[in-house]
C-alpha cells in the first residue's frame, strides 16, 4: 500500500516548517525541534490556530488531510506562519487549480521580513549614543 502524501516547505524569520498533508480526517500531529508536541497545547493563542488553518478554511479541505508538521526556530508566532505558508504550497501540489484562491489571499507569499542587525558603533541596528555638542 503506498501512502499518497503532499509536501511543502514554509519559512518566516528563523522558522521552518516542514509539512506533510496525508488523506484522513483532519488530525494534526506536530513535532517541534524534533519532540512530539500536543498541537492545542503547544499553539495556545486562538489566533495561531486560526493563522495555521487559514489554508484549509479557504479551500474547504479541512477534514479531507491529517496534517504532518516538523517546525524547528524562531517563535510560536514565526512558526505558526511558516507552517501556513507550508500548508498552502502542499495544497497547491496536491491540486493545481486552488493556487488562484490561495494566491489572491497572499497565502503563497514568503513574507521576508527579517531582524535587522546590529551595527558597529550603534546601541543597536539603528539607534545611536546620544549627541553631545559639548
Amino acid at each position: 500500500m503506498s501512502l499518497l502524501q503532499y509536501y511543502g516547505t514554509g519559512k518566516r524569520k528563523s522558522s521552518i516548517a516542514r509539512v506533510f498533508l496525508r488523506q484522513g480526517k483532519g488530525d494534526v500531529t506536530l513535532f517541534v525541534n524534533k519532540r512530539p508536541r500536543p498541537f492545542n497545547d503547544y499553539f495556545r493563542l486562538d489566533a495561531h490556530k486560526v493563522i495555521i488553518r487559514q489554508p484549509l478554511r479557504l479551500t474547504d479541505t479541512e477534514d479531507k488531510f491529517d496534517v504532518f508538521l516538523r517546525v524547528s526556530g524562531g517563535g510560536a508566532k514565526g512558526q505558526a506562519e511558516a507552517i501556513r505558508l507550508g500548508i498552502a504550497r502542499a495544497l497547491v501540489e496536491y491540486n493545481r487549480e486552488l493556487k488562484p484562491a490561495l494566491k489572491s489571499a497572499s497565502l503563497l507569499t514568503r513574507d521576508a521580513r527579517v531582524k535587522e542587525r546590529k551595527k558597529y558603533g550603534l546601541l543597536g541596528a539603528r539607534k545611536a549614543p546620544q549627541y553631545h555638542k559639548r
